[in-house]
């Protein structure tokens, strides 16, 4: 059925390829740029903000999440089905994802869908394993899988924008995690779509505005503990003799001006398939390697894991992927 689906979904695109028109929210769009883009998303992050976004941080001293960056994924999804492992195996309370998720093909995004539905089961028998096992409603529908990509340059072309708001139906949005209830505390986790290399006039309206940043208790107080950002686009070049695609300068400054003014503890960063690390005031900017079979073909330290302690210190590590195409 689900093939059946994207069958039916190609041939609308195929359809609508010449026109720059879009339909609801995002499943059917062609040509769309980063203002559509945000625009669809901004109604469905609207109609659905809150839902599965609230996360529990402590059952011990820490909670841990990982990143991962440019999988690139096509017919083989050993990598990728290698992060979502190492996070299960690890207890990690979420998975973040740095764009070009995967190559613009129909099939490649039945893969994926096929994959995360696979280790949303996996994750429910493992957290949800009495209603799982005992409870006849239970639905996996109800279970939100804590994955959270955001869009990067090659899931949006060739109309893949379409495919991937299809499974992930919005570019932006934020996660909360709760941390403590006496004071009340949040660490809040920002996904931000630069998939064009551009914010665009719509995302950053709605920054100025306080979309991606506006959780304060009912006393008017902030209560915001940890703050980390999420874009494909780099903000650095990993050299500076080295090309790569950047945010325009304006850009740029607007949001190191944003991540000071959030007092961002660190942002990740994909897209040039090249680790680097700077450092800006007390934020730490890391731009993740590919973790693509393709493009590192060879074992290597493509993951990161942070470390979030309940008295508040962070530290953060490289984790190794082994996969190796057969």
């Amino acid at each position: 059925m689900k093939t059946t689906h994207y069958i039916l979904l190609g041939a609308v695109l195929l359809l609508l390829s010449a026109c720059d028109k879009v339909s609801p929210i995002g499943v059917l769009v062609s040509g769309t740029g980063v203002e559509d883009r945000v625009k669809m998303s901004n109604a469905y992050y609207q109609g659905h903000k809150g839902d599965g976004t609230m996360l529990s941080g402590y059952e011990g001293d820490e909670y841990t999440f990982l990143v991962g960056a440019d999988s690139h994924l096509t017919t083989d999804d050993g990598r990728m089905r290698e992060m979502l492992q190492i996070a299960l195996d690890n207890n990690d309370l979420l998975m973040a994802h740095l764009g070009d998720i995967a190559d613009t093909k129909a099939e490649y995004y039945i893969i994926l869908e096929d994959l995360i539905d696979e280790y949303r089961e996996k994750y429910a028998k493992k957290y949800y394993a009495e209603q799982y096992l005992n409870d006849e409603n239970f639905s996996l529908d109800k279970v939100r899988y804590p994955f959270f990509p955001v869009v990067g340059n090659h899931d949006i072309t060739h109309n893949g924008w379409a495919l991937w708001s299809n499974i992930f139906h919005s570019s932006f949005y934020d996660v909360y995690v709760l941390v403590n209830l006496d004071p009340p505390q949040l660490d809040h986790f920002i996904f931000l779509d630069s998939a064009s290399g551009t914010l665009g006039r719509e995302q950053v309206k709605l920054l100025e505005q306080g979309v991606l940043n506006d959780y304060y208790h009912d006393t008017g107080e902030k209560i915001i503990r940890h703050t980390f950002v999420f874009s494909h686009t780099n903000i650095f070049r990993p050299r500076s003799v080295e090309f790569a695609s950047t945010f325009p300068r304006e850009e740029m400054f607007f949001l190191l001006n944003k991540f000071n003014e959030w007092e961002t503890d660190m942002v990740f960063l994909g897209h040039v398939h090249k680790w680097d690390y700077q450092k800006v005031g007390d934020t730490e900017y890391l731009t993740l390697d590919s973790m693509s079979e393709a493009n590192n073909p060879k074992p290597g330290d493509y993951l990161i894991r942070v470390h979030v302690k309940k008295n508040g210190t962070i530290r953060w590590e490289k984790v190794r992927m082994n996969y190796t195409k057969k």
